[in-house]
């Protein structure tokens, strides 16, 4: 069966042993320590903004000045402007790549982070609908750039050990987000000015302002430094944050050898262009799972929740915009506790488990969702409300978080970052970006004209699709788990690929040869000296 092993070419997991024997745990590690806490105001604090906007937009829609200053969108205007952000994200997206190549990760970011802030301030300060849907277009634009550059970072700087769990908090941070703009939204919700919703709009730009003064303190990724013939470099970075300044540490010293050799057989075979996302058969493989993984992050009904709870809620008789609020905040609090919870479990269990798990839970879900929709809104509509059908059906709206937690949140970036070799990486995670950003621009747009033309049987449809996600992830997923991202660059090639990275790693591990870190050194072939230790 195609998805279940982790395909011919992985290679030995010899730095994943070595990095396993290290029993130091990472906050006793002072330089690690300080990386760690420097992801978190710029790494991580990318996707608070994403959470921000998804919350504010939603909750923006029960402010009643915000609803009388524009005119009580309804229908397609209510949609585009909820969808203009994704909308943005798509047209940045081919430049993504060539951005993340000749500037870095850092730069890219700090790119990004200054474009989201002029869209927030032309957000704050718009006049009409017009201007505040281009306002969120300039939002739109700035943030995947920052995702694709922020993820790839976090992976290629963390230590193998604690990686996938940093990169699955990554998303995690999209709760916090969500959290502090359903709190602002709900503080300003009873000013009588038009402030009650330019407070959220302009606060909305704080993160990025963080990214971009946090990121110039932050180390650039090894990997590019190395593409770039920047050798010395990288090899500084692994040894102050991965050996605390040990530069005869043999595992720094295996890792960069690794590294060297990974990166030099992959740009060998490679033309750094979009048409190499498509060149093999292996290369194809990952674009289609790319891409089916950006679909079913917004594909599986999460958008419902996200923007047009409000509409839900009063689809069962809840009008109060005070008890949505709450209603909204708690659900924001209850998705960070499933989110946080959930990262940490990606060390404990298999990757393909884990997305199995999240689809069979979250259509099960949705199918008693839609039942307990259709009789609360029946009741609803004869006069005598069916309290405990509108009771089940909030219960489903919570009980949906846990259950999209387990996959798509925790594993969406951990497994893409593992998915994709380096080379490609920042094209692979791009065109997930743009199949997720297109699901969430098409479903932002058409859910609330289909709630309102077909009411609780558009719940349906999300049905159909998350058993179509099951059957797909059983059979095309492979599985990544317990190896690092080097012993993953050739997952569908030739094992002889892989074996030749192994065996750069051997020499240093076994041979005790020397790695070079000189300039210019990314070759395979260049990877080692041929000068044996004297140990």
């Amino acid at each position: 069966m195609g998805g279940v092993g982790a395909g011919s070419g992985a290679a030995d997991p010899i730095i994943t042993n070595l990095a396993n024997q290290d029993n130091v745990r990472w906050y006793r590690k002072p330089n690690l320590r300080f990386l760690y806490f420097l992801l978190f105001p710029t790494c991580m604090g990318i996707e608070l903004t994403s959470g921000f906007d998804s919350q504010m937009i939603n909750a923006l829609q029960i402010v009643p000045s915000w609803v009388s200053y524009f005119g009580n969108p309804q229908g397609s205007l209510k949609g585009i402007i909820a969808a203009a952000y994704s909308l943005g994200a798509i047209l940045s997206l081919p430049f993504i790549g060539v951005v993340n190549d000749k500037f870095g990760r850092r730069w890219s970011i700090i790119g990004g982070s200054a474009i989201m802030v002029i869209g927030a301030l032309i957000q704050g300060f718009s006049v009409n609908a017009g201007m505040y849907i281009v306002a969120r277009l300039i939002l739109g634009f700035g943030i995947p750039t920052c995702i694709v550059s922020a993820s790839s970072l976090i992976g290629e700087l963390a230590y193998p050990k604690e990686r996938p769990v940093l990169t699955s908090l990554f998303n995690v941070a999209y709760f916090v987000g969500q959290i502090i703009a359903a709190g602002i939204c709900f503080g300003t919700n009873n000013i009588a000015s038009n402030m009650a919703w330019q407070i959220p709009s302009w606060l909305q730009m704080v993160p990025s302002l963080f990214q971009i003064v946090f990121c110039l303190f932050l180390p650039e990724s090894p990997r590019w430094l190395v593409q770039k013939d920047r050798a010395e470099e990288a090899y500084e970075v692994l040894v102050k944050y991965h050996a605390e300044g040990d530069s005869e540490s043999e595992f720094v010293k295996a890792e960069f050898a690794q590294i060297q050799a990974t990166i030099g057989i992959e740009l060998e075979h490679s033309k750094r262009s979009w048409a190499d996302l498509i060149a093999t058969a292996g290369m194809r493989r990952r674009m289609l799972i790319s891409c089916m993984l950006g679909l079913f992050t917004q594909w599986s009904g999460n958008t419902l929740i996200s923007y047009y709870l409000g509409d839900l809620l009063a689809m069962i008789g809840k009008n109060d915009s005070v008890f949505k609020q709450q209603i909204n905040l708690a659900n924001s609090c209850w998705q960070l506790v499933c989110g946080t919870f959930v990262a940490f479990l990606v060390t404990k269990f298999k990757r393909r488990q884990m997305y199995l798990a999240c689809t069979i839970s979250l259509l099960c879900v949705y199918i008693s969702w839609t039942i307990s929709m259709e009789r609360a809104i029946a009741g609803q509509n004869s006069g005598n409300p069916n309290n405990s059908a509108n009771i089940a059906t909030i219960f489903w709206i919570f009980a949906y978080s846990p259950c999209y937690n387990i996959g798509y949140n925790a594993l969406t970036y951990t497994y893409l970052v593992e998915l994709w070799p380096f080379a490609e990486r920042s094209r692979g995670i791009a065109f997930f970006q743009l199949f997720g950003r297109l699901a969430g621009f098409f479903t932002t747009f058409v859910n609330p004209i289909g709630l309102a033309n077909v009411s609780w049987r558009y719940l349906i449809s999300y049905c159909c699709f998350l058993a179509f996600e099951i059957a797909f992830i059983y059979f095309m997923f492979p599985e990544t788990f317990g190896r690092t991202l080097e012993e993953l660059a050739f997952l569908f090639e030739d094992k002889a690929l892989a074996d030749e990275a192994t065996h750069a790693v051997e020499k240093v591990v076994v041979h005790h040869v020397e790695p070079i870190v000189a300039k210019g050194s990314t070759g395979a072939n260049v990877a080692t000296s041929q000068v044996n230790k004297v140990v």
